[in-house]
């Protein structure tokens, strides 16, 4: 090992003095406890989004392939590290099999962010995308989070609700929009 690493473990009870968590003496001591907590952070931090997960970020993009698949467009407007009803939606409804599927056949889908300022989300998001995600919440009268939008093809708006709502009713709503 080069001088330039840390050993595993130091990091994480580098982070704890410096915190004040734990004295120098019982670091050693800490260790095993210190990585389990830390790897618990890491494990139960809440997935990025993006085009693995199935939601795009560029509206024009999406508004292009929902028009070209003839789907809905699913706005999500969410603080995705600090909302916890956002949290909640995301957890209980987007990430369950039951609603993907739905998605996958009958949705274009789009998350538009506004992570917790100076936090990790929020120093990692492009200035272009903060912008396009600012300009669409005053489009659309966006004043709390979640807020859920669903446009036509062709841009037109035919629901927005704000707040949470149970994986059943959410895609019962959306079934409607989709027949009507």
């Amino acid at each position: 090992m080069d001088n330039r690493s840390l050993p595993r473990g130091r990091l994480f009870a580098v982070l704890a003095l410096g915190r004040g968590l734990v004295k120098g003496e019982h670091v050693k001591k800490h260790r095993l406890i210190l990585f389990t907590i830390a790897a618990c952070f890491v494990l139960h931090a809440p997935a990025g989004s993006g085009a693995a997960s199935g939601w795009l970020d560029d509206y024009h993009k999406a508004q292009e392939e929902a028009k070209a698949s003839h789907k809905l467009l699913l706005l999500n407007f969410t603080g995705s590290d600090w909302c916890g009803w956002c949290i909640r939606l995301d957890h209980d409804v987007f990430s369950q099999s039951d609603f993907k599927d739905y998605a996958s056949k009958n949705l274009v889908l789009l998350e538009l962010d506004f992570p917790r300022p100076g936090g990790s989300r929020s120093q990692g998001q492009a200035a272009e995308l903060k912008k396009q995600n600012l300009d669409l919440a005053r489009q659309y009268n966006v004043y709390g989070f979640p807020t859920l939008i669903v446009l036509d093809g062709n841009g037109q708006k035919l629901w927005q609700f704000e707040g949470y709502l149970p994986g059943a009713e959410l895609i019962a709503q959306l079934e409607k929009l989709h027949k009507g």
